[in-house]
């Protein structure tokens, strides 16, 4: 059987401003398997982003609990969890790189050994001609890349995506998908990626998980049932289709 490395039971949080109290999650549950590419779709606002956040330790749940790998989460843990923001985030002052490096370089791992590491991975992303060149010599989705590589660098069972792609134009975005699968089909990591593109989410993942509007609570969890390796045929067939209408409808009428 499948093993759960991730696990969220009855995940609710309510953020207290100067004003009125805001519900961001409400009572969310769900597992996702070791290996599986999980994608978290629903309208803006709903959580998502919240819910990552607190997958990673680094906000608070009000109550609930995630677990990974067994053991529950109660502040980061970049040995098992990588991170990939909407931004890439890289240092400009850094090299491709040194960017990939410098989370080992904040855990004082010999200078080698993350040297070794990171080039094994710029590589594995395509840009090991590019190691040399700093961010502003690089295009949006070559910046994305590097940061993917810098999520991996640390070895994480996990890679938490949230909105990856979401800056970048159509042709670039759809390419950079492929190349994520890619990655992902040599790694095998386990990862958990938000997006607002429901094409992107059918076409990516193993389970698409539909969220409604704030106060965030699951409304389905819904197989993707298209063989692997995924083609872009695929986005024209008839079960795509059906895939993508009824993702739409949940979400519509979880709006209503």
């Amino acid at each position: 059987m499948a093993r759960h490395v991730i696990e969220v039971r009855g995940l609710t949080k309510t953020y207290s401003p100067h004003r009125a109290p805001v519900r961001a999650l409400d009572r969310v549950s769900f597992t996702v398997d070791e290996g599986q590419f999980v994608t978290l779709v629903g309208p803006s606002g709903g959580g998502k982003s919240t819910l990552l956040l607190i997958l990673a330790g680094l906000v608070e749940s009000t109550t609930g609990e995630v677990w990974v790998d067994g053991e529950q989460v109660r502040g980061p843990v970049p040995e098992k969890i990588g991170i990939v923001f909407q931004d890439a985030t890289l240092l400009p002052w850094k090299t491709a790189l040194a960017n990939v490096e410098f989370p080992l370089d904040l855990r004082h791992v010999p200078r080698g050994v993350r040297r070794e590491r990171a080039l094994a991975l710029l590589e594995m992303v395509g840009l090991q001609d590019f190691a040399d060149r700093y961010p502003h010599e690089l295009s949006g989705g070559m910046r994305q890349r590097v940061a993917i590589a810098r999520g991996l660098v640390q070895d994480p069972r996990i890679v938490l995506m949230d909105e990856p792609f979401g800056a970048l134009d159509e042709q670039t975005r759809t390419k950079m998908g492929q190349e994520l699968l890619r990655i992902w089909e040599k790694t095998r990591k386990t990862i958990f990626f938000i997006t607002h593109s429901l094409t992107e989410a059918i076409y990516l993942s193993d389970v698409v998980l539909v969220m409604s509007p704030r106060p965030g609570r699951i409304l389905d969890v819904m197989p993707v049932d298209l063989p692997r390796p995924r083609r872009f045929e695929m986005m024209g067939s008839e079960a795509f289709g059906q895939a993508r209408n009824r993702i739409w409808k949940l979400i519509t009428e979880g709006e209503g």
